[in-house]
Parts: structure tokens; C-alpha cells; sequence
């Protein structure tokens, strides 16, 4: 009993602590430190003590080795939702011309596979990774044709990245939310789409910019200017 007592108090320290509702500016950012360092120590920790025992049976909302980037690095986790087919789909490696493409405009980027990872990876340095996931999400959703599926789908969207009590909530208006709540009642594959259009704005406004003068797409613009035949 004091064995179990112990592996249970083990598990309950790995949880991150109760949030608060929608904390703003630099409190929100250092949240967002903390719930990524603890999600670090956690797999640096190996497998929790609930989940010993059960070997080979997989955990729906477990991080899972990334097959979406073209880096094969295997390095990185996805905290995203089990059901979503576009993250299972490995990138290939951009091109030379890909890459200069992203730099003409935010639609070219967001049209690459190769390039919707690396801007994922670079929104994850700046913890804003959930909008990226959020957007893919509802694509993902958007393709469903099974009303049943739909709404278990939204309800996982809602819960992942709509709630004020999810660590991976979304910056959205009150209209657009209250939008939605209502929508809840009944969801379809529309639910979301004035959400996914905001946050996608979002991205555009705010963080592409960014990326484009990021090391992140320098270093890969001239690595594959140097691998390129032409130079």
C-alpha cells in the first residue's frame, strides 16, 4: 500500500498546476515556459508510473514521435490531436525554389507541407505553436463527411484549443467565441471557420513576418543554396 501510495504521488507532481483564465502579455508566455518544461521533464522521465504495466497499449493523447517534418530528427513531439491525418504525412524536403516562394507571400507557405513545418517549428520557439495546430486541426475537420465524427472532432478541437482551461487555448475576439459556443449546440464542419480565420490572419500579420527574417529560414535558404547544383 505504501508502495502505491508513493507511485501515486510520483504521478500527481507531473501534472502541470491549476491555470488561470486567459492570463495575458509576459504572465501568459511565462506559463507557457512552465507547461512546456514540465512536458519535457515528463518524457525525460520516461513512463509515468500509471502508464508501467501496460505495455504496448498506446495513449490517444500521448506526444508522439514527429513524422511531419522533412528532418527525419524523430527529435521533436507533437502535441497535437491523435485523429489528425495531416500530421502523420511525412514532408519532403523543400526545395530551393520552395523556399524562395515562402518569402512571396503567406498562402505559398501555408501551401507547402515543408513549409507549414518549418514555420510550425519556428512558432514553437516563440510558444504559439497551438495556432499552427489549431489551423491544422480544422482543415482536418473540414474533410470529415461522418456528422457523428464531426462532432466528436469538434468537441476535441474545443476542448484543445477553444477552452480557457486548455494550455493550448487560442487568442480569438469574444464574437467569434461566443460564436461558437452556440454552434457547440449542433457542431459541423463550419464550427470553426471564422476561428481558423482569424488565427490564420494571425499568423500572417504577426508571426510571418517574423519568420521570414528568422535565422531559422536563412540558415535553410542557404543551406540548400549551397546543396544546389547551380551554385
Amino acid at each position: 500500500k505504501k508502495l502505491s501510495t508513493s507511485k501515486h504521488i510520483k504521478t500527481l507532481t507531473l501534472c502541470p498546476p491549476p491555470l488561470s483564465p486567459q492570463p495575458m502579455g509576459s504572465e501568459r508566455m511565462e506559463m507557457r515556459k512552465r507547461q512546456m518544461s514540465v512536458q519535457q521533464e515528463t518524457v525525460a522521465g520516461g513512463t509515468a508510473p500509471a502508464q508501467q504495466g501496460q505495455a504496448g497499449q498506446a495513449n490517444p493523447r500521448a506526444s508522439n514521435a514527429c513524422c511531419f517534418c522533412w528532418c527525419c530528427c524523430c527529435s521533436c513531439s507533437c502535441p497535437s490531436l491523435p485523429f489528425l491525418s495531416l500530421h502523420n504525412l511525412c514532408s519532403p524536403k523543400p526545395t530551393l525554389e520552395e523556399v524562395h516562394s515562402w518569402a512571396q507571400s503567406f498562402d505559398k507557405l501555408m501551401c507547402c507541407p515543408a513549409g507549414r513545418n518549418s514555420f510550425r517549428q519556428f512558432l514553437r520557439t516563440e510558444f504559439s505553436e497551438e495556432n499552427m495546430l489549431f489551423w491544422l486541426a480544422c482543415e482536418e475537420l473540414s474533410q470529415e463527411t461522418n456528422k457523428s465524427v464531426v462532432e466528436e472532432k469538434a468537441r476535441v478541437v474545443y476542448e484543445d484549443y477553444i477552452s480557457i482551461l486548455s494550455p493550448k487555448e487560442v487568442s480569438l475576439d469574444s464574437r467569434v467565441r461566443e460564436a461558437i459556443n452556440r454552434n457547440m449546440l449542433e457542431p459541423t464542419t463550419h464550427t470553426f471557420d471564422d476561428a481558423q480565420l482569424q488565427i490564420y490572419t494571425l499568423m500572417q500579420r504577426d508571426s510571418y513576418p517574423r519568420y521570414m527574417n528568422s535565422s531559422a529560414y536563412k540558415n535553410l535558404l542557404n543551406t540548400l543554396s549551397e546543396q544546389s547544383p547551380e551554385s
